[in-house]
């Protein structure tokens, strides 16, 4: 009897198989993805820089999934229109998003401090991919400041308090914030002056309007003229476009990382063999040599874990800097 039985079992068993090895490589991979083209989501508008890297990033990702990956440009309402658009779409893994540093940090703390509420929460609402690119930040003195160091002007500052002025791209924006941070760290007052935008801001400096500005590679032609004369740069490492400039850190600036950054990031709920895949397909862009392209652009990967952290911690940094400097939207 037992006998008979045995032969069977085998059969049975030998039918799963295939079955058993669909379901083991599902488990790794996924299901079937992509089956049509996907979208991905810019909350700015074409030409600027996180456009630029989100059109590099694109077409290599088209180029490894074998679908297409349309940029689709949503601007608006300090990004919250993109990020609201790609928080509705189906979790599927044919919507990307860019989230950004002023998206996903910085709007949402301004928004809690004027006591409103933003149509997503981007801890909860979003699931972090990796991190794409960074682009370099700058403090930046108009040329007839007497100050050729971060120590310079904390001294200068300190002998004029609140009297050296400097600009931004309106209150609550990053080059706002970034002063405002250096200020609180190193005990100075300065007095700020809001643009409507870096153009306008980086005219004035160079001008002799205001005498500082935090600002990116718009301020790097001005200072090989030099008309600016750049101090450090934001970010915990030297650029490549500036080695010879030292960072806040290095600077004497104790905890001071701030720049641009843009990642990818997808709506809650993606499965994870999907967000697995479009990690390990955005490490394989990014060093397939990109960076060659795209000169005044950091490109560097992380993990979901490493971005969904950065996101946490800089959320708690940028509200409690706002709140200790009494910060509203009104101001």
């Amino acid at each position: 009897m037992m006998r008979a039985i045995r032969p069977a079992i085998l059969v049975a068993l030998s039918g799963a198989l295939p079955w058993l090895v669909h379901t083991a490589q599902a488990q790794e991979t996924g299901p079937a993805w992509p089956v049509k083209p996907i979208r991905y989501i810019v909350p700015f508008a074409p030409t600027g820089t996180g456009d630029v890297c989100a059109r590099f990033h694109a077409q290599g990702l088209q180029e490894r999934l074998g679908q297409p990956v349309v940029v689709d440009n949503r601007p608006g309402a300090s990004q919250a229109i993109g990020i609201e658009t790609a928080v509705k779409s189906p979790a599927d893994g044919h919507t990307l998003l860019q989230g950004t540093f002023s998206g996903l940090v910085l709007n949402p703390a301004f928004t809690e401090m004027a006591g409103k509420k933003l149509p997503f929460d981007p801890v909860r609402d979003l699931a972090p991919v990796s991190m794409v690119c960074t682009a370099p930040l700058y403090l930046a003195l108009n040329a007839s400041v007497p100050a050729r160091s971060i120590k310079e002007l904390v001294q200068l500052a300190r002998t004029r308090p609140g009297k050296l002025t400097y600009a931004s791209n309106g209150v609550g924006s990053t080059m706002h914030l970034a002063v405002l941070l250096f200020a609180t760290r190193m005990g100075i007052d300065l007095l700020h002056v809001p643009y409507k935008s870096s153009p306008q801001a980086t005219t004035d400096l160079v001008s002799g309007v205001t005498d500082m500005f935090f600002s990116g590679s718009l301020l790097l032609p001005h200072a090989k003229a030099g008309k600016v004369r750049i101090l450090a740069s934001g970010s915990r490492q030297r650029t490549r476009a500036t080695p010879e400039v030292p960072t806040m850190i290095e600077a004497g600036v104790p905890d001071f990382d701030v720049s641009s950054w843009f990642g990818l990031v997808v709506p809650a709920g993606v499965p994870q063999p999907i967000i697995r895949r479009l990690h390990r397909e955005t490490e394989a862009v990014l060093r397939a040599g990109l960076q060659g392209k795209v000169t005044d652009i950091e490109l560097g990967a992380s993990t979901p874990e490493e971005l969904a952290e950065r996101i946490r911690s800089e959320l708690q940094t940028w509200t409690k800097v706002m709140r200790d400097a009494g910060i509203k939207p009104d101001k």
